[in-house]
């Protein structure tokens, strides 16, 4: 009977498989990193992955929804989880699992954006914003100690408050419930599969350290622009909802593709400013809008 349970779901064949992958120790990981950073083992980069696939489940838990596949965000979280591999500096003092988190994330986005079935939700740069900050902006209210309503929503989010009760109603789904058993009759759930407790104290510090580094290294290129390159670095590239490059070449007097040159060359500076004094940034896209 838990032969077949595990034939026929595809999802606890895949958990029970990952769950024979142990977690390692800051000192094993530590040790891999560097032989793989020297090495380019495809054995080590094996087991750095394996041992952080159920984060990547984690992750996938929080964005799945009635029309969305968990194998499916679980794929792509893989994908983000090797690119992390790949790019991770054990020098830096991180632990591979807050490092990949970020990449985890990110392919797991693009993924539901790039999906079809989402189309009617990103169709604009207004939806695109809601989509990712409505979650983030109601945790932030709950914080503040107050019920985070449809109208204080639209109103923090500067949406009308039709497009929150929209969107509340497409990204509300299912959740998979972690007291589910893995296999019938046998002991042990998805909850046994995820890190027990918060991260770790020095991680976290980690990642804040992180994030002002990089806020520090933008302010630092930002100080290095002159003329129009600021306008267009303040008004497109660091707000929330930047302007066309239409409406940048308005503002300047030039043509929409003169516009996006001019960006164009601003970008292509901060991809050297930023391969310059953070590695691990330089291969980042910066994708906009038209």
């Amino acid at each position: 009977m838990e032969t077949r349970a595990l034939v026929n779901d595809p999802i606890k064949r895949y958990l029970a498989e990952i769950r024979r992958y142990p977690i390692l120790t800051r000192e094993e990981e530590y040790a891999l990193a560097v032989e793989f950073l020297e090495t380019n083992s495809e054995d080590l980069a094996l087991k750095l992955v394996t041992s952080n696939l159920r984060l990547v489940v984690k992750i996938a838990l929080e964005y799945q929804s009635t029309w969305t596949s968990l194998l499916d965000l679980i794929q792509e979280g893989n994908v983000g989880l090797m690119q992390a591999v790949k790019k991770f500096d054990p020098s830096k003092n991180i632990r591979l699992s807050s490092y990949a988190q970020w990449w985890i994330r990110a392919y797991i986005l693009k993924y539901l954006m790039d999906n079809y079935k989402l189309v009617k939700i990103g169709t604009t740069q207004a939806q695109r914003k809601l989509f990712y900050n409505l979650k983030k902006e109601k945790d932030r209210i709950e914080r503040e100690g107050f019920r985070p309503t449809t109208k204080l929503l639209a109103s923090r989010l500067n949406v009308r408050e039709q497009d929150v009760t929209e969107m509340e109603a497409r990204l509300a789904g299912r959740e998979a419930s972690l007291d589910a058993p893995l296999v019938d009759d046998q002991r042990g759930s998805l909850v046994d599969l995820l890190p027990s407790g918060g991260p770790d104290v020095d991680d976290v510090i980690a990642q804040r350290q992180l994030s002002k580094d990089i806020r520090n290294k933008l302010r630092e290129f930002a100080s290095t622009l002159e003329g129009r390159d600021v306008e267009i670095w303040q008004k497109r590239l660091m707000v929330d909802s930047p302007m066309t490059l239409q409406e940048i070449g308005d503002l300047f007097g030039v043509s929409r593709e003169r516009a996006r040159q001019l960006e164009a060359r601003i970008l292509k500076k901060l991809k050297k400013f930023l391969n310059d004094q953070v590695d691990e940034l330089s291969d980042l896209d910066f994708p906009l809008s038209n």
